[in-house]
């Protein structure tokens, strides 16, 4: 496994307050780990700064040894897929397919064949081809997440990052996303934030704990 994310002394300042403090972290390009914490403790701030959304006040984060402060929000979202707590923030377009066909307007390399191949594989692997041809406007908090994960992995990351992915779930769909996320282990490396200890157990190599906004255990 190779250091793909490497976080060093990082502190972050919002209006004066210090949410992260002192973050030390190194995770490996195959690694699933997970991190924990009560609500307001700093695990989806920590997981915007590595995608750059947010700019750090002190300190190093470096992906593939580029620092992140010097990479465009393409550059990074090119090397890391990020699932949003609420799927609904990334999906803007009318129905499931042109959702799953709107990454290929950015991979110009890619041609007719290969992308209908790609997206039909996608679908049976997300159990939404019933789904294909829905208005994403009414579709459940599930199947919202499910589409979101499959436009994210359509754009072939080197990692994952996936923010409360579980929440609104009942137990037969977060069984599935288990499943989903069984078929990607040891392919692709995931950064989990999650209050599901269940879940967490389950899938994690490494589990770390935030407290107060610094690391309190791994």
């Amino acid at each position: 496994m190779k250091d793909f994310i490497v976080i060093k002394g990082l502190d972050f300042y919002l209006d004066s307050k210090a949410i992260l403090k002192n973050i030390n972290l190194t995770i490996d390009s195959r690694q699933f780990i997970s991190i924990r914490g009560a609500n307001g403790c700093g695990k989806t701030t920590l997981s915007k700064l590595i995608m750059g959304i947010y700019p750090y006040s002190k300190g190093s984060i470096k992906i593939e040894d580029r620092e992140v402060s010097e990479m465009s929000l393409s550059e990074i979202g090119r090397k890391i897929g990020y699932l949003f707590q609420n799927p609904e923030k990334q999906i803007f377009t009318s129905t499931v397919l042109e959702e799953l066909s709107f990454i290929y307007k950015y991979r110009e390399d890619i041609d007719k064949s290969r992308k209908e191949k790609e997206i039909d594989e996608i679908l049976d692997t997300f159990d939404i081809r019933n789904l294909k041809n829905k208005s994403t406007f009414f579709l459940s908090q599930g199947e919202k997440q499910r589409v979101a994960l499959a436009s994210v992995l359509l754009n072939k990351p080197k990692y994952l990052i996936l923010d409360e992915p579980t929440t609104g779930l009942d137990y037969k769909r977060k069984e599935m996303l288990s499943e989903i996320l069984d078929k990607y282990k040891n392919k692709i490396g995931v950064l989990l934030i999650s209050h599901d200890y269940n879940f967490v157990k389950k899938h994690s190599q490494k589990i770390i704990s935030l407290e107060g906004g610094c690391i309190v255990y791994e």
